[in-house]
């Protein structure tokens, strides 16, 4: 079946260099998406959590989107607007002021305070829609949200809203792949970066805006593209990359309970790529710089592939 939207692949988020005084530094910030496009991923995405969506003005929102749409667009790259709130109004005026930038989609999340029902996701849907115009839409429904939707109940609400192509969700088992080729065989799914392989060898991922992207753009881009020509290779690394993960950067997140957005940072760190470092905003915990220098040469024995120049 013919999928809504034909763009997937390796999608590499944009991550926010916040200063001591919890000021975004928009000149580091410059940087980190020249260094975006020069790795030459598939494309780039903003406004997701790793770019700590939830905790922005809306001042801020439109100077990260606007520098992002500028470089992108200058340098021919795909790019894709995160539109997120927790507030269903907030997110319809970003993702009007988004779609004047001409991104290939916008993402955007369910209203979050409040779980929805499945007429209350479809008018929010419907209505974000009509502020979207003539740009498509992608939902992100991450394990955390209110309401985890099954592919049943996604294929239910999404065939009200058929400009939205594309969806961002938790990877699953064989019964979850079965119902995903059951009903949402014409939807882009995006899975965790660090599954991407898997996921694409069980023909159910168009791709991932991912995780490994904070790690290494170049070498998630270079994982990415051995799926296409040797998908046991590619496996392999999966293998060693979850172990690191679930190892090394989980833990975090169990115990003290740093949110996913420092585990994001942490990996970016770790990979050493682009002028971010680990502090988040406040009042949200980052993980000390110090983890990522211990952690370094762990990652780069493990995955030595990832990182090459």
């Amino acid at each position: 079946m013919k999928q809504r939207m034909a763009i997937g692949g390796n999608w590499a988020p944009v991550l926010l260099p916040i200063d001591e005084d919890d000021s975004i530094d928009f000149g580091r910030l410059a940087t980190v998406i020249d260094r975006l496009i020069a790795a030459s991923v598939d494309g780039i995405y903003s406004n997701g959590t790793a770019s700590e969506f939830h905790n922005q003005t809306e001042a801020e929102y439109d100077s990260i989107q606007t520098l992002m749409a500028e470089k992108c667009r200058a340098a021919g790259m795909p790019f894709v607007i995160g539109a997120c709130h927790s507030d269903p109004s907030v997110s319809r005026e970003r993702t009007a002021r988004a779609a004047a930038l001409r991104p290939e989609a916008i993402q955007v999340i369910l209203p979050d305070w409040l779980p929805v029902t499945d007429a209350e996701a479809i008018d929010f849907l419907r209505l974000t829609v009509d502020a979207a115009g003539d740009v498509p839409l992608i939902l992100y429904n991450p394990p955390h949200a209110k309401r985890v939707l099954s592919p049943d109940e996604l294929a239910r609400i999404l065939a009200e809203a058929p400009t939205v192509v594309g969806v961002k969700l938790a990877s699953g088992d064989a019964a979850w792949r079965e119902a995903v080729r059951r009903h949402l065989g014409d939807i882009a799914l995006f899975v965790p970066g660090h599954r991407l392989a898997t996921e694409t060898r069980e023909g159910v991922a168009a791709g991932s805006f991912s995780n490994v992207a904070c790690l290494d753009p170049r070498g998630a881009q270079r994982w990415t593209d051995l799926m296409r020509k040797d998908i046991d290779a590619a496996l392999d690394l999966e293998r060693r990359l979850c172990h690191f993960i679930d190892t090394h950067i989980v833990p975090f997140r169990e115990k003290p309970g740093y949110s996913n957005a420092a585990l994001d940072k942490l990996l970016a760190t770790i990979g050493g790529w682009g002028p971010i470092g680990t502090r988040l905003r406040r009042p949200y915990r980052w993980i000390p710089e110090a983890e990522a220098d211990r952690l370094r040469p762990i990652a780069r024995r493990s995955m030595p592939e990832l990182f090459a120049d």
